[in-house]
């Protein structure tokens, strides 16, 4: 290997269902290795599971952006962050907001949800089978499917599911464009303002209610920090399940021994969730930190001020801690996985999320035991420079 840097991102894959062999490659060659950005800077990228993990878990590195050397992994720069944006902040900081939102992602509340969930999952479905094959996955059960839950976790009357899911479906579709993307940023500022309005005049049970409640109006919580942290569960818990859902339907139809598995024995599911998440992690850009202080990861020392991006998906793929990792096996038991990040970070919504993925597959692969593509892999477009990778579309038939 030559000391010449790799420009990141790779965006090119000999396989759409794996990672950039240049990734792969450096994990075994350099897995502590300097990168070149689009912004002109470079940073340390990390491949292996160990390194990522102590990383993510080190209070030596740094997630607020506004710190020099931050890693800037696009051309041009990044807009201020927002007040009460929470997973740019470290430390005590960082801890006092998360905790007015971990009692909304407990294990026994996301539980409660199963019914509601299952009842978005199965309206999308009827819809599906209504409209008759072939249908668009993506379209028509993907991206619907976080947008209604969110929807019904943020209190959004159902009347304005449609406005509001519309807002995200333009948000997070590779295929709007700039003007349209800015419209839907602007409609849905609007429409968050009104519904904190909204909920301090007349409270539900929902999560902004309870947040007017008992963080807004004893004066704990700014208006403007509420929306700001509503606009961040939308942004972090909507893109990547809905991907997730696109990209592991097709995941499973490519491997039908594992999908006839996990069809004869329900349990398997949420194994085989688990084993999607680590085979493919869909946030591709990894997780970015800068040093505060000289640390030493994987025998090489990185001085404070350096940037460092953790590979997620390719610590998902390490050899060392998941045997034969590039092979889908839904028996892995694979729960050591850092899809969801790792340490004071780790996504604060993975319990909704698995929840999520369960459900929408298991409901799928019931109501339509004969899915299978519409169009040969080949022909199915992937969001090979996006954040959140994935499938653009997903053409089925039964």
């Amino acid at each position: 290997m030559t000391d010449a840097r790799l420009a990141f991102p790779v965006t090119e894959r000999a396989c759409p269902l794996d990672p950039p062999r240049e990734y792969a490659r450096l994990r075994l060659e350099r897995p502590v290795s300097q990168v070149d950005l689009p912004s002109g800077q470079w940073a340390w990228l990390l491949t292996r599971h160990q390194d990522v993990r102590a990383v993510l878990d080190d209070p030596r590195f740094s997630s607020d952006m506004s710190r020099p050397g931050f890693p800037n992994l696009y051309a041009k720069p990044v807009e201020p962050v927002l007040k009460g944006t929470f997973i740019r902040m470290d430390g005590e900081e960082h801890a006092h907001y998360r905790r007015m939102l971990t009692g909304e992602f407990s294990v026994k509340r996301v539980e409660a949800m199963r019914p509601a969930v299952e009842a978005v999952v199965d309206g999308c479905l009827d819809r599906i089978e209504t409209s008759g094959s072939p249908a668009e996955l993506v379209r028509d059960l993907a991206l619907p499917v976080p947008s209604r839950v969110i929807c019904g976790m943020l209190g959004v009357p159902h009347e304005d599911h449609g406005t509001f899911g519309g807002y995200l479906q333009t948000l997070f579709d590779a295929k709007s464009d700039r003007e349209q993307i800015g419209a839907a940023k602007t409609g849905l500022a609007a429409y968050l303002d009104r519904l904190v309005a909204d909920k301090e005049r007349e409270p539900g049970d929902d999560l902004i209610s309870r947040l007017v409640t008992e963080q807004v109006l004893p004066g704990r919580l700014s208006r403007q920090e509420l929306i700001t942290i509503s606009w961040m569960l939308l942004a972090a818990g909507h893109e990547t399940t809905a991907h997730m859902i696109g990209l592991g339907v097709l995941t499973l139809l490519e491997h039908p021994d594992q999908l006839a598995a996990a069809k004869a024995d329900p349990k398997l599911m949420a194994c085989a969730v688990e084993e999607l998440l680590r085979h493919q992690t869909v946030m591709q850009l990894g997780m970015t930190r800068v040093a505060v202080a000289d640390a030493v990861v994987g025998g090489q020392l990185i001085r404070a001020g350096e940037g460092v991006i953790a590979l997620l998906a390719m610590a998902n793929r390490d050899g060392e801690v998941f045997p034969d990792a590039d092979r889908f096996d839904i028996r892995r038991g694979a729960r050591n996985h850092v899809a969801f990040g790792y340490g004071p970070h780790q996504c604060l919504g993975h319990t909704l999320a698995r929840l999520e993925l369960q459900v929408a597959f298991t409901r799928l692969f019931e109501r339509f035991p004969g899915l299978r593509l519409a169009t040969p892999v080949e022909r199915i477009p992937f969001r090979y420079d996006a954040i959140v990778y994935g499938v653009q579309e997903l053409p089925v038939t039964w």
